[in-house]
């Protein structure tokens, strides 16, 4: 995928601006540890002329169209190749961003293996090249271990049907051709007319099988834990999340974190014209904390 067709809409963009305009330094250094294409970055960088931009992302092509759109600030922007998990930073930061939710071009990009509306390889990993693909977790699973991953990250309540399933498939017919092909079979675990709702019954299984891949649910209590120590007095923290284990981890931490205090009590939320526009824009939840 080159970084001229890696186009993403960034969410909640309004909200970003008016809770990073709190800022009590306007100065200094800003962490942005899901950079994707950019978005939320040049905005900022925009919006704050002193600022500088430290961009982490473990994704080759978002990295390169990050790049692109950021190259108009020169060295006031560094883009780094690394999970926000393993990252470190050098000097105390005035504020971190993160946007938990998969890229528009990861989602659309068949051969990316993170969508069943275009059929493609079973892959699902953020980073390319590293890590065990979806097709190699289902081999290697077994089938209790599969439906308790898929209930866990998924919220799947017919988890264990679908685990059965998918083994029986494996043992008689050997791996799935591709997204499409196991897509199908999680929508036959469902009765004929819960294959017609609004949200495809593979979705959860989909969102399952993707976090378990690239392990965000431990990235993320990883950086909940970290992050407010990257973070200058005053220092804003800003977490948006796309599902409901993501923000139960985020509203968990913000609540209990001796470092923190919560400047946001409930999360911030697309308004009717922007989740028109953004279909995507729907489920994000903004949260904001500031380093004590």
């Amino acid at each position: 995928m080159t970084a001229e067709r890696f186009e993403h809409v960034p969410v909640l963009v309004q909200p970003v601006l008016d809770a990073f305009a709190a800022l009590p330094a306007r100065t200094g250094l800003l962490i942005d540890c899901t950079l994707g294409g950019g978005g939320h970055s040049a905005l900022l960088l925009e919006a704050h002329p002193q600022l500088r931009l430290v961009g982490l992302d473990q994704d080759p092509s978002a990295r390169a169209a990050a790049a692109e759109r950021l190259a108009p600030f020169g060295d006031r922007a560094v883009v780094v190749a690394t999970n926000f998990a393993d990252y470190r930073p050098s000097e105390s930061a005035v504020a971190v961003l993160a946007d938990l939710g998969v890229s528009s071009p990861q989602l659309d990009g068949a051969a990316r293996g993170f969508s069943f509306r275009a059929d493609g390889p079973l892959d699902m990993r953020m980073n390319t090249e590293r890590g065990e693909t979806a097709a190699e977790l289902i081999e290697r699973l077994g089938e209790t271990e599969l439906a308790d991953l898929i209930y866990a990250n998924g919220e799947e309540r017919l988890s264990r049907r679908i685990a059965r399933k998918i083994k029986q498939h494996l043992a008689e017919n050997g791996p799935f051709s591709g997204t499409a092909a196991l897509a199908y079979l999680v929508a036959g675990c469902y009765p004929p007319p819960a294959r017609r709702g609004r949200i495809h019954p593979a979705t959860r299984t989909f969102q399952a099988l993707r976090i378990a891949v690239n392990d965000e649910l431990g990235a993320l209590d990883r950086l909940l834990l970290q992050a407010p120590d990257w973070l200058e007095s005053g220092g804003l923290l800003a977490v948006i999340s796309f599902h409901s284990l993501e923000d139960r981890r985020v509203k968990t931490a913000f609540v209990s974190d001796d470092r923190l205090q919560r400047v946001t009590r409930k999360p911030l939320i697309a308004s009717e014209a922007e989740a028109e526009a953004n279909p995507r824009s729907r489920s994000a939840k903004l949260r904001v904390a500031q380093r004590r």
